[in-house]
């Protein structure tokens, strides 16, 4: 007698696939970059990170840092290279085209307004000590983003990268090279390190 046949299996159950990520339109990387611009005293690159990657979630910390490297080595504004490059990613060159214009829109609108203020009544003690003011929040800024952006870097233990660092750091803003030729060594450099690292992690 033949045996049995073996039972059929189970289908398996339906699992839902994970959403995908968040797509903003033209309208919104506008808006966004917008609140960037107009909450960005002493520098937006504070408030893009805040609003790129904690708020809206559409980049990881990783991803923001190597955005943003990636601008340095690019001609012009780093926050304004952030602009066109992130929007790109998303809607192309009209994101591009939609995130610059927000971050570039608005101030330039109120910076035209203060100028022509500031002529007027550029000489009175009172604003010159409450720029002076402005000046000092600017740098505290500067230095806690640069400490969040840090931190993936901590996390994963990198110390090579920790390394390199703290030396375009010594070079730049201690010994005073020029910051292109440092970019041209530390670059490279890092890329190779990165290369040769990958590739003693695989088997």
């Amino acid at each position: 007698m033949p045996p049995d046949p073996p039972p059929a299996a189970a289908p398996a159950p339906d699992v839902p696939a994970p959403n995908p990520p968040h797509q903003p339109g033209l309208f919104e990387l506008f808006i966004a970059f917008a609140k960037m611009s107009l909450a960005g005293f002493g520098g937006v690159l504070v408030w893009a990170r805040r609003g790129i990657v904690e708020k809206h979630r559409w980049m990881t910390a990783e991803e923001f840092n190597e955005t943003f490297a990636l601008c340095h080595f690019l001609p012009g504004p780093n926050i304004v290279n952030l602009s066109v490059v992130f929007g790109s990613r998303f809607r192309g060159i009209a994101g591009g085209l939609a995130a610059f214009a927000g971050l570039v829109g608005p101030p330039m609108v109120i910076a035209t307004i203060l100028a022509a203020l500031y002529a007027r009544y550029g000489e009175i003690d009172a604003l010159r000590r409450t720029l002076e003011g402005v000046s000092c929040a600017a740098v505290g800024l500067l230095v806690a983003v640069v400490l969040k952006m840090m931190m993936p870097l901590l996390k994963r233990r990198d110390v090579i990268g920790l390394l390199i660092l703290v030396a375009v750091f010594v070079a730049i803003g201690l010994v005073r090279w020029p910051l292109q030729i440092v970019l041209l060594v530390a670059i490279p450099l890092s890329l190779a390190i990165t290369v040769l690292a990958r590739r003693r992690v695989k088997p």
